[in-house]
C-alpha cells in the first residue's frame, strides 16, 4: 500500500508538474502574441501568416520586380556582347552569358558624356537654387504678409504649375532667340524655373503655415526685421521643406527633355537625357549598349541624392514644425 500511494504521489505530482509546463507556456505564447499585437500597426495582428502573404508580402514583392527590372535590364544590356544584342536567340536575353565593358569603355572615351554630365549638372544645381530663392521668397510673401489677394496668388500660382510644359516650349524659344540665348546652357537655366518655382512655391507655402507665427510675433517685438526673421528664424526651421523642394526641382531639371531637346542643339551643349537619344543613334543603327549604359549612369546622381536626403523629403511630405 505504501509503495502505491508512492506512486500515485509521484505519479500526481509529474502530471501537476506538466500541466505547470503546459501552463507555463500557454501563458508565455500569448505573452508573445500580446506583444506582438501591441508592436502591430493598425489591424496586422489580426491578419495570419497566408493573409499577409496574400495582401503585404506578394503585392511588395511585384512592386519591387517592376520598379527594378528597368534597371536590371538596363545593367545587362549595357554589359552584354553586341552579338547577343543584335540576335536575342543566342542565349538567355535577360541573362548574360559573356560580358563584356566594351560598350561602356566606348561610352566614356569615345564620347563626350563625361561633359554632357556637367552640363546637367551645371544646369540643373543652378536652375535650382534660382527657383528655391524665388520660391522662398515668395511663398513667405504669401503666407505671412497680410495684403488682400494673398490666398488668390498662391492658388494661381499653384494653377501655373498644372500649365504642361509641352505648351510653353514654343513661346518660350521666341523669347530665348530674341535674347540670343539659343544653344546655350543659359537657355535652360532660365527657362526651367517657369516650371519649378509655381510647384516649390506651392510645397513651401504649406510648409511656412506649419510654423508657429508665436515665433515670429516674438522676433518682431524684440525689433527683428523681416529678412532677419526670415533668414534666422523660418528657414533654419524649413530645411526638410526646403531639401524636398531642392529635390524635386534638381530631379525635374535633370529628367528635363523638351525644353532642352528644343534649345540646344551643338552635341557640346546638350544634356544627358538628349545626347544619350541623338547622339548614341548612327542612322537606323542604335547603340543599344552605349545607350543603356549612358541612362544608368545618367540615373546615378538622383539615387544618390534621394538616398541621402529621403529622410528630410518625407519629413516635409507628411509632418513639419510642431508648436
Amino acid at each position: 500500500m505504501t509503495d502505491a500511494a508512492e506512486r500515485t504521489s509521484s505519479h500526481a505530482a509529474a502530471a501537476e508538474q506538466a500541466n505547470d509546463g503546459l501552463l507555463a507556456g500557454w501563458q508565455e505564447r500569448r505573452r508573445l502574441r500580446r506583444a506582438e499585437a501591441e508592436n502591430a500597426s493598425g489591424m496586422d495582428y489580426l491578419m495570419s501568416v497566408p493573409q499577409r502573404w496574400v495582401t503585404v508580402y506578394i503585392p511588395l514583392a511585384v512592386i519591387i520586380v517592376v520598379l527594378l527590372f528597368p534597371f536590371y535590364w538596363m545593367t545587362i544590356t549595357a554589359v552584354k556582347p553586341n552579338e547577343q544584342l543584335v540576335d536575342l536567340g543566342r542565349g538567355n536575353p535577360f541573362w548574360v552569358t559573356s560580358p563584356t565593358f566594351d560598350h561602356i569603355r566606348a561610352l566614356l572615351f569615345e564620347t563626350p558624356y563625361l561633359h554632357w554630365m556637367w552640363n546637367t549638372m551645371l544646369i540643373a544645381i543652378v536652375a535650382t537654387f534660382l527657383s528655391l530663392v524665388a520660391s522662398v521668397l515668395a511663398a513667405y510673401a504669401i503666407v505671412r504678409l497680410r495684403y488682400k489677394g494673398a490666398q488668390t496668388i498662391g492658388g494661381m500660382i499653384f494653377l501655373a504649375y498644372l500649365v504642361p510644359p509641352s505648351i510653353l516650349f514654343i513661346p518660350l524659344s521666341f523669347i530665348v532667340v530674341s535674347y540670343g540665348l539659343w544653344d546655350s546652357p543659359l537657355a535652360l537655366i532660365l527657362t526651367y524655373p517657369t516650371i519649378l518655382i509655381p510647384f516649390s512655391t506651392w510645397l513651401l507655402m504649406g510648409y511656412f503655415k506649419t510654423i508657429p507665427f508665436e515665433l515670429e510675433e516674438c522676433a518682431l517685438i524684440d525689433g527683428a526685421s523681416r529678412w532677419q526673421i526670415l533668414t534666422k528664424i523660418v528657414l533654419p526651421l524649413s530645411v526638410p521643406g526646403l531639401i524636398s523642394a531642392g529635390i524635386f526641382s534638381f530631379t525635374l531639371c535633370w529628367n528635363e527633355f523638351i525644353y532642352a531637346l528644343t534649345f540646344i542643339s551643338s552635341p557640346d551643349n546638350k544634356t544627358v537625357p538628349v545626347a544619350i537619344i541623338s547622339e548614341m543613334v548612327d542612322g537606323d543603327i542604335y547603340r543599344w549598349g552605349s545607350l543603356m549604359a549612358g541612362a544608368l549612369f545618367g540615373s546615378v546622381p538622383v539615387a544618390l541624392v534621394y538616398m541621402f536626403f529621403v529622410n528630410h523629403y518625407v519629413s516635409a511630405m507628411t509632418g513639419a514644425v510642431k508648436e
